[in-house]
């Protein structure tokens, strides 16, 4: 017996210092903390997804092509370089389906859910990591303070939600699917497990099919297609959003945030916006909606527009899109879903923010208002970071791709925008692409899931406090 306590003794003491080393690393840098989990997640799928029992031949998968699903299951980006469908074995499919659910959420806020289901207590450190990983505001000094979206003592229940939600809204839209698969004849096994993975691929804006023919067998089943929209939507909207709507149902006096507001009103306009065009600009193009009759044309104008902000799935081949409408789907990829959402680009919100400063300098004011608050030009600051920081990997991955594979300019900057704001929609380039060019999008993937702003904050060094301000002098723009 003391021989037996004396080696758990032992093992404790040995496990006490690893672990206090990773508590300040991660108290230290949350944004660091973030990369290294993320990268080490992405490592660990890729050995998995190169096994043998992992594909459905038994041999094992390149390189390249494991790296490239690990990173796209990871950040729930849904491009592929190997048919998704028919490469995988059950267990591949199983390694599939776990990954987008870890990666929806974020890494920092899945450590903190497992931290409180097996201590049912979240700890101040606990906390802001899962605050860091909801608002990038707080990965430069902690809690800001202004009011949040979130705010600290909510992240309990912002992680509650986060938890609920994936079960609820996954539930609700693969019992909507379920029936629909059994009416087109699929066999109730197949039906219930095609049904839960396609809800889950549309909850977490990822858009792998789990069928060789992908959605094209539902391609005029508008209950089908209705649903994954549901679900994109809802998983798009971000996790604050859902929270506050589901704290509000429950008061007879409702109050909403800046950022509800924002977001929502903003995603309304984007999806509208976005069929309006799609209607104007392929009404007379034969190889997409230009056989279609108005009702439907409609439809599927609103669908692509609700996969384009980075659902994934898609009717029609993408690459028979005019050129206008693939730059329109570019635009609508670039900015993706809401803040702390399982969407990528560079939010919404971030584009209310920079059209909102360029009203009030449009119109003379010095302060941006908006449902009548005043946003601090701290967001501002982050938001043209966040635009420019996230063209600037555009561009660069778009120019070395195009160096490797001479492709049409088109092609290259859709499928490039389609990873780095994790979208999935692709011309059919990423299938093709050598190995140079595998890697170069998986980076591109990996940028754009973990977030620019953490990404820079990982990056600078730490931050300290200036004790003096240079003189003033205005350089022209304009």
């Amino acid at each position: 017996m003391s021989t037996t306590r004396a080696v758990r003794g032992g093992a404790l003491t040995s496990v006490g210092p690893i672990r206090a080393l990773i508590n300040g690393f991660a108290a230290r840098s949350p944004s660091r903390f973030a990369i290294v989990v993320f990268a080490a997640l992405v490592l660990v799928f890729t050995l998995l997804f190169s096994l043998p029992i992992s594909s459905a031949d038994g041999t094992w998968t390149p390189l390249a092509d494991s790296l490239f699903t690990a990173m796209s299951v990871i950040c729930v980006t849904g491009l592929s370089t190997v048919d998704m469908a028919t490469h995988w074995s059950y267990f591949g499919h199983i390694l599939v389906y776990l990954g987008v659910q870890i990666g929806a959420v974020g890494v920092l806020t899945m450590a903190s859910i497992l931290g409180l289901i097996v201590s049912r207590k979240l700890g101040l450190r606990a906390k802001l990591m899962a605050a860091s990983d909801s608002n990038p505001l707080r990965v430069h000094a902690g809690p800001v303070a202004e009011g949040q979206a979130v705010r600290l003592g909510e992240v309990g229940k912002l992680l509650t939600t986060v938890a609920l939600s994936m079960v609820v809204i996954e539930t609700g839209v693969a019992l909507l699917l379920f029936p629909r698969m059994l009416i087109a004849g699929i066999d109730v096994g197949t039906a219930a497990w095609e049904s839960f993975y396609y809800s889950a691929m549309a909850f977490t804006n990822t858009g792998f099919t789990p069928n060789a023919e992908g959605i094209d067998a539902f391609a005029t089943d508008y209950w089908f297609l209705s649903a994954l929209m549901v679900g994109v939507f809802l998983g798009a909207i971000g996790f604050p959003v859902i929270l506050a709507i589901a704290s509000n149902l429950r008061k007879k006096r409702r109050k909403w945030s800046i950022h509800v507001k924002l977001t929502l009103l903003t995603s309304v306009i984007l999806l509208v916006a976005g069929a309006a065009l799609y209607i104007i600009l392929e009404y007379d193009n034969p190889k997409t909606f230009g056989r279609l009759d108005a009702g439907h044309t409609v439809f599927q104008s609103f669908f692509l527009s609700t996969m384009a902000r980075s659902g994934g799935f898609s009717t029609i081949p993408i690459d028979d899109l005019h050129g206008s409408s693939l730059l329109v789907t570019d635009m609508l990829m670039f900015i993706g879903g809401g803040s702390a959402s399982t969407a990528g680009g560079i939010k919404v919100t971030t584009l209310a923010v920079l059209f909102l400063a360029a009203f009030a300098e449009a119109r003379g004011v010095d302060s941006m208002d908006a449902f009548r608050r005043r946003i601090p030009i701290d967001v501002l600051r982050l938001s043209v970071a966040v635009a420019l920081w996230g063209a600037t990997i555009v561009a660069v991955s778009t120019i070395l791709i195009l160096q490797i594979t001479k492709a049409p300019l088109d092609h290259v900057l859709f499928d490039v925008i389609s990873g780095f704001a994790t979208c999935g929609l692709s011309t059919g380039l990423t299938a093709k692409l050598p190995d140079a060019g595998i890697y170069i999008m998986a980076a591109t993937m990996f940028c754009g899931r973990v977030g620019t702003v953490t990404l820079a904050a990982a990056l600078a060094q730490t931050q300290r406090r200036q004790l003096y301000t240079n003189p003033e002098e205005r350089p022209l723009v304009g």
